[in-house]
């Protein structure tokens, strides 16, 4: 039995959290804004050490326990802590961490029937705190991230593990549920963190987010905590490291600090050495690289800027009190021609040119990174009149003259949804204004960050509870291989009250048809199937707009002068190779 409510009252009623939410937002260091110069918070004491290495976030980091992580800021901390067996590189060619190499066919580390992976580990590697690491810490790992009183945040990348064996100190064989072509996933990136058996043994439960280790953490990699307040944490070099000692004697790490101030600190001012995903309009850019003391880098990969249409209707319960529940159909948007019409009044030459300039480009199809698995064919449009023509077909017309057009008594109104970010109101409002051209009644709201992005299920206002009807963020596949990126849109991910909210399919999408594709992909052994397979995956999603992708987006990182060996990859943190960054050669400077 389903209980309605008046769609109009509560839009009423978030409207008003939202002016709450928004007022609250301006006085929180976690919020960008066009001219953050203005802001106390985000200033940088600018006196420090010349070994000492300064990295700047907009977002906090809460645990540097990369399996309990809560957004990109935490796995960019614990990146510098943790270590993965591997990792791929800006190729998307494996580079050994732990691993004392990488396992092929060849090599006999991966079964021909993709059935196991058996990787050799380094035999020269301990613990910050002197205790060996073995493949005993790997099994342990892979049981932290399984247990389901853990509810680890990346336990999605080993759904598909049937077991980790150490067959002796050094040996590690991975068995899969099925032939397994996504074999390099697990234990590798940034979400393949190893960790010590003898710290986590007994938070190996509910208690897991109790363990002082999540904020000091005892890890492999070359630099160690020695101090976390607010989200600001202070490491110096991990004497104890397996590849020698890092460049820099302190590295501090800031989180809170506005996008523009961030920028300026690097390549203006020259108070930090690194500002990370700097999602700053275009104009903005200008000023910031006259006579600048640093370069800013534009690092294309999986992300895509994407608008997300709700399949479920977020403005009623069901008798047990789920909102945006699968089981009620969004009343407008399980139209195909509504959510055409909507896909074709998205003007992503607009939004890319004016918003995201070198770092942007504009994109009509979900996955397009690695490049194999684009779709020549998968095209955008841009044309109000046929979208105009869509909704005519579909019933819906003005009828009153108010400038909106109804169907059956209902006023066809979106609630639309975004973190707080200038780039991404400034998109809001080119897709309003198109929307409205349309007959469309538009409602805009504005997320603190940190609650949009949360995992926790408290936070009603996050992604996955989608309490809207349109929403728009940048997300991507993990790893070059999108097996797990793909499984998102899978009816059996359809984030529920049931899973707490912790399933990706936030957009409530359920296909049989990409669900069978899907299922046959993860298994598929031979290459060139399995690209045919992601490519017709991607076709459908395109083609009955269950996403609407609007521009790929490159992560664009500021980085001081006076750095040298910053290696930066789209598949990892920022941080993953972190222990050869180095001072330049003032010559080279």
């Amino acid at each position: 039995m389903i209980k309605f409510g008046l769609r109009h009252t509560v839009l009423l009623a978030i409207a008003g959290l939202v002016v709450v939410a928004t007022t609250n937002c301006s006085q929180s260091a976690n919020v960008t804004d066009s001219h953050p110069d203005t802001d106390a918070s985000t200033q940088i004491a600018p006196a420090r050490d010349p070994d000492t290495l300064r990295l700047l976030y907009s977002r906090a980091a809460v645990t540097l326990n990369p399996h309990l992580a809560t957004g990109y800021q935490d796995f960019e901390a614990a990146r510098i802590t943790y270590e993965p067996l591997a990792s791929f590189d800006q190729e998307g060619e494996l580079v050994p961490f732990l691993a004392a190499d990488i396992p092929t066919v060849e090599n006999g580390g991966v079964a021909e029937d993709g059935t196991t992976v058996t990787w050799e580990l380094r035999p020269d590697v301990t613990w910050t705190d002197g205790e060996p690491f073995t493949a005993d810490d790997v099994v342990f790992t892979y049981e932290f991230i399984s247990n389901p009183e853990v509810a680890a945040a990346t336990a999605q990348y080993y759904e598909a593990v049937e077991s980790v064996e150490a067959l002796d100190d050094y040996t590690v064989q991975i068995t899969f549920n099925a032939p397994n072509p996504a074999w390099a996933v697990p234990f590798t990136g940034q979400t393949g963190g190893i960790l010590p058996r003898h710290i986590f043994a007994e938070y190996n439960s509910l208690t897991a987010r109790e363990a002082i280790a999540n904020v000091q953490p005892v890890g492999t990699g070359p630099y160690q905590v020695v101090g976390f307040e607010s989200g600001n944490i202070i490491f110096e070099p991990n004497r104890h490291y397996w590849g020698g000692q890092p460049g820099f004697k302190r590295l501090e790490l800031l989180g809170g600090i506005a996008p523009y101030a961030a920028a300026r600190e690097v390549l203006q001012a020259g108070n930090a050495d690194f500002a990370h995903n700097l999602q700053i309009e275009s104009e903005a850019w200008d000023d910031l690289k006259v006579d600048a003391q640093g370069q800013v880098t534009n690092l294309f990969g999986s992300k895509v800027e994407r608008l997300m249409l709700n399949f479920a209707n977020p403005f009623v319960r069901t008798e047990e009190g789920e909102r945006a529940s699968a089981t009620v159909p969004h009343p407008y948007f399980s139209d195909w021609r509504v959510r055409q019409a909507i896909n074709l009044a998205i003007d992503r030459e607009t939004i890319a040119k004016e918003l995201y300039g070198a770092a942007g480009k504009p994109v009509a199809q979900l996955l397009v990174d690695p490049d194999i698995y684009q779709v020549p064919e998968l095209t955008y449009t841009y044309d109000l009149d046929a979208a105009k023509a869509l909704l005519d077909d579909a019933g819906w017309v003005d009828t009153n003259g108010d400038g909106f057009r109804e169907k059956d008594g209902i006023t066809l109104e979106v609630l639309f949804q975004a973190a707080v970010n200038p780039v991404r109101q400034k998109t809001q409002a080119i897709v309003s204004d198109s929307l409205k051209e349309l007959g469309v009644d538009v409602q805009i709201s504005r997320v603190r960050v940190d609650e949009f992005f949360s995992a926790d299920p408290q936070d009603t206002n996050s992604l996955n509870h989608f309490y809207a009807d349109m929403q728009i963020y940048s997300i991507g596949n993990e790893s070059p291989d999108p097996a797990t990126y793909m499984g998102w849109w899978t009816c059996g991910k359809i984030a529920s009250q049931e899973n707490q909210w912790q399933e990706p399919n936030n957009a409530r999408y359920c296909n049989p048809e990409y669900d069978r594709l899907w299922e046959q992909a993860r298994q598929e052994l031979d290459p060139d199937r399995r690209v045919a397979l992601f490519q017709q995956m991607n076709t459908i999603l395109a083609e009955e707009v269950a996403v609407i992708p609007v521009v790929h987006r490159a992560m664009a990182n500021a980085v001081s002068d006076r750095l040298a060996q910053v290696q930066l990859t789209p598949w990892d943190a920022s941080t993953w190779a972190i222990k050869d960054w180095q001072l330049a050669d003032p010559a080279d400077q």
